[in-house]
């Protein structure tokens, strides 16, 4: 690592813009010109625990992302695009190492990749490049710092929270952030129906906090945004202080850029409270599923709406920084990406993620790419996985492409045919020693129209095992278990499946 920012570095570059301020002057002169004919630039954003499911553009009945379906109709966006995992220690993993979780064996909450993947990562594949990073996100900040070596800007997440006594926590637990933030949170923090473990300090801390935001509660009627349930921050923070820096970045960099929003909790700005509201719209109902970690069956609709006014936040911050990059002139010569690491899901007695079932909310999530020059739009309905962006980037720009990935090439840019009948997984095994074999684990195969789930080793299970099959473009809300029916299918799909599964669990047998 050559250099690393810290809060006050990255505010000199930076500031705080007013919300919605237009890009500089000296922004909007660059010459766009003198970006040509270089290695082009690479620019990855990604919101957490963003489903398609929830999303508009790709059929959604409500219209949660206005500015994202503007600008996709200059484009690749990919409709049928898989996570690796269901939340973000395996889905982020996937993304940057471009291998699933049976391989990187990130597979509990908070975990690191496996040594070989020190290395083997999204940053290490780009070395001839000036590569920076930024989390809002404690789990996915542990592969930030775990690759830090690759880097020559690792932004510590800290960075871009908001002045709180929250911070401290991190500050003395760094290496056991998540533990220390359950025990804080128990104590101090008031929960929504009024109550802390420590009645006296509890409201002690509320005093003292709410003097240092007293000025941005009025934007935030259900509270400010916070990560672990203590961390305060505004997404525009982040994305004002990026917008400033990537265009003094040597060329050529990559940048990796992972947002909280829309993950809970769901505090959209005052602007977007309420936009749902009244609006008719019903979900499908759905049966509760019969393997869960956690039963939320009162309040999903609220939490639904919720879920996608946050998402309008998210939209609108990416309408700026597109529009900031743009005036740049950045974007002439830079790839840019949106996507992310998984979904969330409001239905079968499930609320968020991170629970055993991988229904198409949880592990469906978009992925576009915005292409320089590029003025139409295009959509690829393959199905595609997020081991598949490591080597598409490397390919797009030159770069060796990396032996160690899972993925493949992504079509338009790969004329091969090679995605057209290929089997994409998705793997959650949190339960899991990641030092063992797979012996307890929820996983799925997609190939064609059909995907299969098998989940084995729970015990509320009968024999330990659930397998189902869907014909996910005839129905797509998986309401429709063809595995009786469809026998023959079902038995071909399921023995691919345990032949991979024995194939990545060999090395630990």
């Amino acid at each position: 690592m050559k250099k690393q920012f810290n809060r006050r570095d990255f505010l000199k570059l930076a500031g705080v813009l007013p919300l919605g301020m237009a890009a500089p002057q000296w922004l909007r002169t660059l010459d766009a010109r003198s970006l040509q004919g270089r290695p082009k630039n690479v620019i990855v954003v990604v919101f957490d625990a963003f489903s398609a499911y929830n999303i508009s553009l790709y059929g959604y009945a409500r219209q949660t992302t206005p500015n994202i379906a503007r600008l996709a109709k200059r484009a690749v966006v990919y409709h049928n695009h898989y996570a690796g995992g269901n939340y973000t220690t395996p889905g982020t993993a996937t993304l940057l190492t471009g291998v699933l979780p049976w391989t990187h064996r990130a597979l509990n909450f908070n975990a690191k990749v496996v040594e070989p993947y020190d290395t083997k990562n999204i940053f290490g594949a780009f070395q001839n490049y000036h590569r920076i990073a930024y989390s809002h996100n404690g789990f996915a900040n542990t592969f930030l710092r775990q690759f830090q070596n690759q880097m020559e800007e690792y932004i510590p997440r800290e960075t871009f929270y908001l002045d709180s006594y929250d911070t401290y926590i991190s500050s003395l637990f760094e290496n056991d952030d998540d533990i220390a933030s359950v025990s804080w949170i128990r104590n101090i923090k008031i929960n929504e129906e009024g109550f802390a473990y420590s009645l006296f300090l509890s409201h002690l801390y509320e005093s003292l906090q709410d003097r240092k935001i007293k000025n941005l509660k009025p934007r935030f009627p259900r509270g400010l945004p916070t990560v672990n349930a203590i961390h305060p921050y505004m997404l525009e923070t982040a994305i004002d202080a990026i917008r400033e820096r990537l265009p003094e970045v040597p060329q050529p960099f990559f940048g990796y850029f992972h947002f909280m929003p829309p993950h809970a909790p769901y505090r959209t700005p005052r602007d977007f409270v309420d936009t749902f509201n009244g609006d008719g719209f019903k979900p499908i109902e759905k049966p509760v599923d019969p393997i869960l970690a956690w039963r939320i069956n009162a309040g999903l609709p609220r939490r639904r709406t919720q879920y996608d006014e946050f998402i309008l936040y998210s939209d609108r911050e990416f309408g700026r920084l597109y529009n900031t990059l743009e005036a740049s002139g950045l974007l002439e010569n830079s790839w840019l990406v949106l996507t992310s690491d998984h979904g969330e899901m409001f239905e079968r007695g499930i609320g968020g993620h991170g629970s055993k079932p991988l229904y198409q909310p949880v592990v469906r999530v978009p992925l576009m790419i915005f292409e320089p020059g590029r003025e139409t739009g295009m959509d690829i309905y393959e199905y595609t996985s997020a081991v598949d962006l490591l080597p598409t980037l490397t390919h797009l720009t030159g770069q060796k492409l990396p032996d160690w990935s899972e993925g493949v090439v992504l079509p338009p840019y790969a004329n091969t045919g090679q995605s057209l009948h290929r089997s994409i997984y998705v793997v959650q095994a949190e339960d899991n020693s990641p030092d063992a074999s797979l012996t307890q684990a929820s996983t799925v195969l997609v190939r064609e129209n059909y995907k299969l789930h098998y989940y084995f080793g729970y015990s509320q299970l009968p024999e330990g095992e659930l397998v189902k099959l869907f014909d996910i473009e005839a129905d797509p809300e998986e309401m429709v278990d063809l595995y009786a029916s469809k026998k023959e299918t079902a038995a071909e799909l399921l023995n691919e499946l345990k032949a991979k599964l024995k194939e990545v669990n060999e090395p630990y047998l």
